[in-house]
């Protein structure tokens, strides 16, 4: 299993800590931002493959700033992908 911590850039969130195997998420941990908003896509997106979460998350804007916690779970799992 991968794990990795990605720090977050424009979002009330600050740090999210995302870990995959076999290319699906395995477990999601948001710090700060809207708890029960953030436990909520953690919850959905677990067990989902690395592409389906890109392709439903990836552009999503917050408050018109150019980015959002969803947004930015996907910056996360791009980064899990490399590593």
């Amino acid at each position: 299993m991968k794990k990795i911590t990605y720090y977050t850039s424009g979002t009330c969130s600050r740090v999210i800590e995302v870990s995959g195997e076999d290319g699906r998420i395995v477990d999601i941990a948001f710090y700060g931002g809207c708890n029960g908003n953030l436990q909520g896509i953690s919850s959905l997106v677990k067990g989902m493959k690395y592409e389906d979460v890109i392709a439903r998350l990836n552009g999503i804007s917050c408050n018109g700033k150019p980015t959002s916690c969803p947004d930015q779970l996907c910056r996360a799992i791009e980064k899990l992908m490399e590593e």
